[in-house]
């Protein structure tokens, strides 16, 4: 089975790269040197030539604030490029994986976790554009697997925890804020499961919007703790502080905690608990720089 990913070098890309070392599938990896897909024809074409048979949409513009400015070239990447990536897969026959966000929530509140049949309400142009496109997905018709997640990191690029190991190493105080709170999700837990799915023969029949994040909870600022404390940086003292300490265009959700019981009765899984996991990517990221 041949695979397009596209956005394969991103973080969640370079993670399946990683997953997919030992997969029975063939992963082709691109970029939009190689496939560009806010061009409708070079989707087609990529699609139909290539002989896929399956799509991992991991392409996606995350820079939550930027997007306040850059709202066309959001929608260009999260909405309009989707829908031809989906209508590609309908005219194939083909599944879609697509990624999407826990931000389609944008401020609703309450503290119960959120699952797939929640209301919708995102606040800024990340969380729209990136509803706008798991709704062409809906029209298209196609095959689809939608999965919102929240708060990745990796190894690859740049990203909070990778931030937050050089600030807890060189700033003697950081301030970080408590009163958001959510489940921080390893992609390579991610990108672990996406590959099961495919090679275990899960796609056909389950069509829908899945939620997927690491298990457990924690604010930012318990986040940054326990990457400190797993990296060993104890000589920066670290304050928890209110949101609008960091003013912000953009409205960030409250809680934004994922509920996978759909998740996991659908396909099976066992999700691991954050903790475990920010320990495993901690050592990787220790171990390049010693290697």
């Amino acid at each position: 089975m041949r695979i397009l990913v596209t956005g394969g070098n991103g973080q969640l890309g370079q993670s399946l790269k990683k997953a997919a070392i030992d997969s029975p599938n063939t992963y082709i990896f691109t970029d939009a040197d190689d496939i560009d897909i806010t061009d409708p024809n070079a989707v087609d074409l990529g699609v139909k030539c290539n002989d896929f048979q399956a799509i991992i949409n991991c392409a996606a513009y995350t820079n939550v604030d930027l997007a306040e400015e850059q709202a066309d070239i959001a929608k260009l990447v999260n909405a309009t490029a989707v829908g031809y990536l989906a209508k590609a897969a309908y005219q194939n026959d083909i599944p879609l994986i697509h990624i999407s966000t826990d931000y389609v929530f944008g401020g609703n509140t309450g503290n119960t976790p959120k699952n797939e049949y929640e209301s919708v309400n995102p606040t800024g142009i990340y969380g729209q554009t990136k509803l706008s496109g798991e709704e062409a997905i809906l029209a298209s018709g196609c095959k689809h697997i939608i999965i919102r997640t929240a708060w990745l990191y990796s190894e690859y690029g740049k990203n909070f925890v990778k931030t937050m190991l050089n600030l807890t190493a060189t700033k003697p105080e950081l301030k970080v804020v408590f009163d958001q709170t959510g489940s921080p999700t390893y992609a390579y837990d991610l990108a672990m499961a996406i590959i099961d799915i495919i090679d275990n023969g899960k796609l056909d029949g389950n069509n829908g919007i899945y939620n997927y994040s690491n298990e457990g909870v924690c604010s930012w600022y318990d986040f940054t703790k326990m990457i400190a404390y797993i990296a060993g940086n104890d000589t920066c003292n670290i304050e928890p502080c209110h949101s609008d300490e960091f003013p912000s265009k953009v409205i960030r959700p409250s809680y934004s905690v994922l509920d996978k019981t759909k998740y996991k009765e659908t396909f099976g899984q066992k999700i691991p608990y954050w903790i475990d996991s920010l320990k495993k990517c901690i050592s990787n990221l220790r171990n390049s720089e010693n290697g």
